[in-house]
């Protein structure tokens, strides 16, 4: 037997009024995705346990089938893991986006999805400006980077705000605060002299993009420590498909290797295509694969409704569309956001999120369309989202 798992990335939402009342899953035109439900098992799943922080390396790794409450500690040194930034006892790693602030405002969380090659440069000259013994930078995907602190594991007590959480708000009542704060307020001060006349700015600047203002630091961690291998856990060797540091590292904490597939990215110009066929094609040398697209997720955080639908209609079309011809050759496929990216928050919420299963051994059960109004209305509810692997491979 042979396993796919496609996650889109903040797929499922909340009830949109000028939708009339319908949810982006819903008002999607998704071919492929309803003829996939009414041949399969259609229900809820709660992928971020109570209390968690409703984060995609939380909920993604329910989704790989690992239970959160266990080995969840934070994203950060996920992140790490990918990257292969080395973390020692006693260090510390925060996501560190590129933002760009203006009058005091969030006017962008990405700087307007910047460009890999001029964030590379940014981080770079910050690295060299403000790194020292104790503190390093290092350069990730767009605007997603990371910043290592050693000897100051308090700062992990700060309390910080995720930037895609405050668009268009005062920054000034989101910096990070209380204990441990001050190590973090002081190096994203420090970033703006840095950057304000630095040639990326100044050329991005001439051509009406966002400038990096600042960096901004979040979701911070001490060391990841590696889960029990995938194959050692469900008897099946397994490999995954990301644009995302962050579903990078869950894999190689897993033990779950990293496909490198040209054209794939963590925004609206991923080649779904690519993606698609580069991931089924190594199903010739593992018996799972997993498919991570991120797009519908940002498209939510920048409040477009329009780009969550095309994304959500992209994956049907390239991806879902390319899973059913394999329908005939034994394949078990499980698809599912991790977790909904409500358009009228612009970030995500930890409540339950819709998953299909089909394929062999997986009786339908009435359901027409992947929804969120749907899935509930099938009355099948997995309260602990990480024994979901569990039902798709045993």
């Amino acid at each position: 037997m042979r396993y796919c798992v496609l996650i889109m990335d903040g797929a499922a939402g909340w009830p949109l009024e000028q939708c009339g009342g319908r949810t982006c899953l819903e008002i999607s035109r998704t071919p492929n995705l309803d003829a996939m439900v009414t041949g399969g098992q259609l229900g809820l799943a709660r992928t971020v346990p109570g209390g968690f922080e409703p984060s995609s390396g939380c909920a993604c790794m329910s989704i790989l089938g690992y239970d959160p409450r266990i080995y969840y500690r934070g994203r950060g040194a996920i992140e790490a893991r990918s990257m292969d930034v080395p973390m020692e006892k006693g260090d510390v790693a925060f996501r560190c986006n590129l933002v760009s602030i203006g009058d005091g405002r969030m006017l962008s969380y990405s700087c307007g999805y910047i460009d890999s090659g001029e964030a590379a440069q940014l981080i770079r000259t910050l690295d060299k400006a403000t790194g020292n013994q104790d503190v390093h930078f290092y350069a990730g995907v767009s605007y997603r980077h990371l910043c290592k602190i050693q000897g100051h594991e308090e700062t992990l007590l700060a309390e910080c705000t995720p930037p895609h959480d405050i668009p268009n708000q005062p920054v000034a009542e989101f910096l990070p605060r209380g204990t441990g704060s001050e190590v973090l307020r002081d190096l994203m001060f420090r970033s703006q002299a840095v950057f304000h006349d630095h040639p990326v700015n100044v050329a991005r600047r001439r051509r009406g993009e966002p400038p990096a203002t600042m960096i901004w630091l979040f979701w911070g961690s001490g060391k990841a420590e590696d889960m029990p291998a995938f194959e050692t856990v469900y008897g099946i060797r397994a490999a995954l498909s990301s644009g995302v540091d962050l579903l990078g590292g869950l894999a190689k904490m897993a033990w779950i290797d990293v496909l490198d597939i040209s054209g794939v990215t963590d925004d609206l110009d991923n080649d779904y295509r690519a993606q698609a066929e580069g991931s089924l094609m190594a199903l010739d040398r593992y018996d799972l694969v997993v498919i991570h697209i991120e797009a519908p997720d940002e498209a939510a955080h920048a409040g477009s409704i329009d780009d969550k639908v095309r994304a959500i209609e992209q994956i049907d079309e390239k991806v879902v569309g390319r899973i059913r011809t394999l329908g005939d050759q034994g394949l078990r496929v499980l698809i599912m956001p991790d977790h909904p990216t409500p358009i009228q928050l612009q970030t995500h919420v930890g409540e339950p999120v819709p998953f299909l299963l089909w394929g062999p051994g997986f009786v339908p059960n009435g359901a027409r369309r992947l929804t969120e109004r749907e899935a509930q209305a099938t009355g099948v509810f997995l309260e602990e989202g990480y024994n979901i692997m569990n039902l798709l491979t045993k």
